[in-house]
């Protein structure tokens, strides 16, 4: 099934971020994990791709699986930079194969012996360029990209930033999903002023548990997150104890999405890091307010 189908029925649904293994050697526990996660039977899973493509097989492999032995939707991340267009159109050609319909485009990661190179020869230097690609391939892909409510790391401004959003909507992407963030009324702001711009794709907000003190320095990093002082105080009380903060950011997680539907948005999606453990309770503290409304309830 298409993602934006799933959107487009305007039901409550909680879908699921996984990504696969570094080395061959770590794809069974992966694996595990990722399958305990689709037998939540959330709306749909995204898989997503190695730094420079180098997993890039692993992503697929993942993403068939889930498809075709639980059922569960999957998105496919694909990144461009530095990539030729034989390899990009080799990659397209495999997630053909595969039956996969619904592929992330996102430009990546600058490796970073390539920060200071010359980038005006790259076949590909923004996202764009990419849903693009994918659109000229196969016009019934479903095309997903990314967004900022806290402006891009490399925009010189949030309005350069929703320009530039709104060329990758009108080149051909269905629907976009936010980096993380902690504070909600950054994202309702963010929807406002996208709205006024022209954007009309439906948005699926990004909500990243942090579970342990650790993964807050490097949302940071990623993302160049707001932390709010109340997420703060989280941390400060419960850093140390590493249940304590499991179950506080479960906690902070779950509430971010409860206010999100409870102020009108259908669609959520969880970064759940391959934890099947917090995929679990996170779906479990929102049974109720699901319930039959949630994609994916039997």
């Amino acid at each position: 099934m298409k993602i934006i189908d799933i959107l487009n029925q305007n039901r409550l649904s909680l879908s699921f971020e996984v990504f696969p293994p570094k080395t061959e050697t770590a794809f069974d526990s992966v694996k595990s994990a990722v399958e305990q996660i689709a037998k939540l039977k959330p709306a749909f899973m995204s898989v997503t791709y190695g730094a420079g493509g180098g997993t890039s097989q692993y992503t697929l492999d993942i993403a068939k699986r889930i498809k075709d032995r639980y059922g569960v939707p999957t998105l496919a991340h694909l990144t461009c930079v530095s990539s030729t267009k034989e390899t990009i159109m080799h990659k397209i050609e495999e997630i053909k194969a595969c039956g996969i319909k619904n592929v992330m485009a996102l430009r990546g990661d600058i490796p970073q012996e390539l920060q200071d190179a010359d980038r005006s020869g790259w076949d590909y230097r923004y996202a764009v360029e990419l849903v693009k690609e994918l659109k000229a391939a196969d016009r019934d892909f479903c095309i997903g990209a990314a967004c900022y409510p806290e402006i891009h790391p490399e925009s010189v401004n949030q309005a350069d930033d929703i320009k530039h959003l709104k060329e990758k909507v009108e080149a051909g992407c269905d629907f976009l999903t936010t980096q993380m963030f902690f504070d909600n009324n950054l994202l309702y702001n963010f929807l406002y002023k996208i709205r006024q711009a022209g954007i009309t794709v439906p948005v699926i907000p990004g909500v990243m548990p942090i579970t342990n003190a650790n993964q807050v320095a490097r949302a940071i990093q990623l993302s160049g997150s707001f932390m709010p002082q109340r997420f703060k105080s989280l941390v400060d009380k419960f850093g140390d104890d590493p249940a304590a903060m499991k179950q506080a950011g479960i906690a902070y997680a779950t509430d971010q999405i409860i206010d999100l539907y409870a102020n009108g948005i259908m669609n959520v999606h969880v970064y759940s890091m391959n934890k099947p453990d917090v995929a679990e309770k996170i779906q479990e503290n929102l049974s109720d307010i699901l319930g039959k409304r949630c994609y994916g309830s039997d």
